[in-house]
């Protein structure tokens, strides 16, 4: 295995013991940000640690079996919970043993197919959080990613708030009036904005993002380029405008939350705000899994401009197996 390889695998899967959960996948969803990387080979050496996903098999830089966002149903464990819908931080497998504490029960009225959202909806109110957007402030969102467009439709919900979401795609206008934000192209920006949030995952996003940003502004970057070098446009007016670039990441809850909020609370939030009809906008049709070999390298290689792309493991009916596909 390598760069710009995919292939499934079966693999024997434990019976739950004591404390644990046996989960049969229903969907699970692709992060077309840190995925991308980790297809590409382009995972620095100096973040193989921390890049590791949790139940993740093998070791940067190859083979390894990644991803973060399954959604299944409980089939052993505690009578309590079998039948129970979850949310597990998985890699692609169709079959399952984990604590089951990692398994985060999805509310009742969220679908299935949307609770594959949560990881990314976890990132965009880390981000909310970290760039401290208040009622009434005016924001530019750099990107309509799913994470770019998770940020403005929370940013949107709060009163009195202006969002425009900044994407070089026009066909991103519709979603985002759709999501309660305006939209510009970047040369059509205004500027001034009280905060702006950079989520495109290009340099040049960035340098957007600096441009739009209004007296002492915060510019919150939520991109993360893996081993790519970038430039910013710090010279001009960004030490004269007093301009503060800060960094997002979901690996810590920010300082101002960390002694009240743990991750577990954090992820039944981000579930919790999954109650949003709005939100199937984001969601592409789903791949099946003997097909995401084929399809999932044309998503990668920018082939395919899609949103959140789901792969459908089984039907939404019970049933037994022993083997899993990762």
């Amino acid at each position: 295995m390598g760069p710009g390889k995919l292939e499934l695998r079966e693999e024997s899967v434990p019976s739950p013991g004591p404390g644990e959960v046996l989960v049969r996948t229903l969907y699970s969803a692709v992060s077309l940000g840190t995925e991308r990387l980790v297809f590409s080979g382009r995972i620095p050496e100096s973040e193989w640690s921390r890049m590791r996903a949790p139940f993740q098999a093998g070791a940067f830089p190859f083979p390894v079996k990644y991803g973060y966002a399954a959604v299944g149903e409980v089939v052993e464990g505690p009578a309590g919970r079998v039948g129970e819908r979850v949310f597990v931080l998985h890699p692609h497998q169709s079959l399952f043993t984990v604590p089951a504490d990692a398994a985060v029960p999805v509310p009742h009225d969220v679908p299935a197919l949307r609770a594959v959202l949560a990881a990314n909806m976890e990132t965009a109110l880390n981000g909310l959080w970290d760039a401290g957007a208040s009622p009434g402030d005016h924001i530019a969102v750099v990107g309509g990613g799913v994470v770019g467009l998770l940020v403005a439709r929370l940013c949107a919900k709060l009163p009195g708030t202006r969002v425009t979401l900044v994407d070089v795609d026009p066909a991103r206008a519709d979603i985002a009036q759709r999501l309660g934000a305006d939209f510009a192209l970047p040369q059509e920006a205004a500027g001034e904005q009280d905060i702006v949030i950079h989520a495109s995952g290009h340099p040049a996003g960035l340098d957007t993002a600096l441009s739009l940003a209004g007296q002492e502004a915060l510019v919150l970057e939520m991109s993360w380029y893996g081993d790519q070098p970038v430039s910013a446009s710090l010279g001009g007016a960004f030490h004269s405008r007093r301009l503060t670039l800060k960094s997002s990441q979901v690996g810590q809850v920010p300082p101002a939350r960390r002694a009240r909020w743990s991750y577990r609370r954090r992820m039944e939030t981000a579930l919790s705000l999954l109650r949003d009809d709005a939100l199937d906008l984001l969601l592409e049709t789903p791949v099946p899994i003997d097909d995401a070999p084929r399809v999932l390298p044309e998503v990668f290689s920018g082939h395919r401009r899609v949103l959140a792309q789901p792969i459908v493991h089984n039907h939404e009916e019970t049933v037994s197996r022993d083997a899993a596909t990762p």
